[in-house]
């Protein structure tokens, strides 16, 4: 069992308790917290219903049941190398595959070819559900991803991610066209006030976020871009392409819900087509490209 406390502030004043958790603790659903209220929520001590209200100064207490961690097997699944030595490999992670094992997607994931691959030998500071991940892509992002074999390397490539030094690129198609052709997002990034599955801008509780965007062509109602990434939010450059009236092609969260070239399309235009990063032995820098995947290809054409 894990025990959580939290005094609740001004700015939680008169919100329901379901959605104050939800907004305090960490990667739970307000539905899952709202089942377990009742029996495992006490405000000055006292067990409360999940539309009970809370006010400032009021004492949460929260005993969340342990979960049991699922085994992740090794899956013997072809995986495209771009580089790959004692420390690290670097890969390029396909359209539709998940990074690592969550709820829903204990199988087929990169961890799962990876754990294959690398037999088992991979870093373990982010624990056995993220062996050797040290930063992600979204399941329907492609492109270039480090992924750290020795724990040696991944503390040296969390730090260059900390510090903001590696170079990550990234191959856009958005809506409309951009009138400049450089531009830089200065916004925060956080999870949406009312939709905890998405992230928005958020001046008040975000994290600092910036893109650099610079076009490469346009078309008729739409702009092909690469944005380079100086800080790693959830969803960042998907979330600011969005906030400038300029959502990725594809993107039915954070742009347009009806799909444009549903034939071609399967979520987000967006490939992680550049790394750059030094190696944590050889004091080197090196840089990969990822290849255009087909459709993204195909899909340029017909544009």
């Amino acid at each position: 069992m894990k025990d959580l406390h939290f005094t609740v502030t001004d700015e939680y004043a008169g919100m329901r308790i379901d959605k104050y958790l939800s907004e305090v603790v960490e990667d739970l659903s307000r539905s899952y917290l709202q089942k377990i209220v009742t029996t495992n929520v006490l405000v000055n001590e006292k067990p409360v219903k999940s539309n009970y209200r809370i006010t400032v100064g009021n004492s949460v207490s929260v005993t969340l049941p342990e979960s049991i961690t699922p085994e992740i097997k090794a899956e013997n699944i072809s995986l495209d190398i771009l580089y790959e030595d004692d420390d690290l490999i670097v890969v390029n992670k396909p359209k539709g595959m998940v990074v690592h094992p969550s709820a829903g997607h204990y199988s087929q994931t990169m961890v799962n070819a990876l754990m294959y691959h690398c037999k088992g030998r991979l870093s373990s500071i982010n624990g056995i559900i993220r062996p050797g991940i040290v930063h992600r892509i979204d399941m329907d992002t492609t492109g270039a991803l480090i992924v750290c074999k020795t724990d040696f390397a991944h503390h040296h490539i969390a730090e260059q991610l900390k510090m903001h030094s590696i170079t990550r690129k990234y191959r856009a198609i958005v809506y409309h066209n951009i009138k400049e052709d450089t531009g830089t997002i200065n916004a925060p990034i956080g999870r949406h006030p009312t939709d905890r599955k998405k992230m928005a801008i958020n001046y008040k509780n975000g994290k600092n976020a910036v893109t650099h965007y610079h076009v490469l062509k346009h078309f008729t109602q739409y702009t092909y871009v690469e944005c380079q990434l100086e800080t790693g939010r959830t969803h960042q450059i998907r979330v600011h392409m969005a906030s400038i009236n300029h959502p990725l092609l594809g993107d039915c969260v954070y742009g347009p819900k009806k799909a444009k070239f549903p034939m071609i399309l399967e979520g987000q235009t967006l490939h992680a087509m550049t790394i750059g990063f030094i190696h944590p032995r050889t004091e080197k820098y090196l840089q990969f490209e990822a290849p255009m995947p087909e459709y993204f290809i195909k899909l340029i054409n017909i544009l």
